[in-house]
């Protein structure tokens, strides 16, 4: 599941929320298949969109679960190849960066995160799942980070 979440922005104190949803793909669908997914959902996002940026997040490996970083790097090419096409920036934050931009914390919880990209687009409701704000959390930290407005 590739979560994303797009947001318009003036600068911190006027950030809209405009769309945010997740790509699933089915696991028992090959690789090639599952990416081809992905690019396609991507490509139909960018078109209608035409965000300015892209911002992932900086991929991150633990020496117990390596297979999991590697079908991650292939997720993040897939959008690091869209960027490229659709000449959109291509900007990527750490957690902890995102984090700390997003919450003043760069170990907040993924509850911490969620409650707080709430808060920031004014949402009634909590975006879920975490994939989902995890993804408006990216788009609000390049806000701040890059001092948008």
């Amino acid at each position: 599941m590739t979560g994303y979440g797009l947001i318009e922005a003036g600068g911190p104190e006027r950030m809209k929320f405009v769309e945010a949803g997740v790509i699933k793909t089915s696991s028992g669908d090959g690789i090639s298949r599952r990416l081809a997914e992905i690019h396609e959902n991507l490509t139909d996002i960018i078109t209608e969109h035409r965000p300015a940026v892209l911002v992932l997040e900086k991929l991150y490996s633990h020496y117990k679960h390596p297979t999991t970083a590697i079908l991650m790097g292939h997720a993040r090419s897939i959008a690091c190849l869209g960027c490229g096409i659709n000449n959109v920036r291509l900007v990527s934050y750490s957690a902890t960066r995102t984090k700390k931009a997003v919450t003043g914390n760069g170990r907040a919880s993924k509850h911490q995160v969620q409650s707080m990209v709430a808060s920031l687009l004014n949402l009634n409701t909590l975006p879920e799942p975490f994939d989902v704000s995890d993804a408006l959390a990216m788009a609000i930290s390049y806000v701040y980070i890059e001092g948008v407005g």
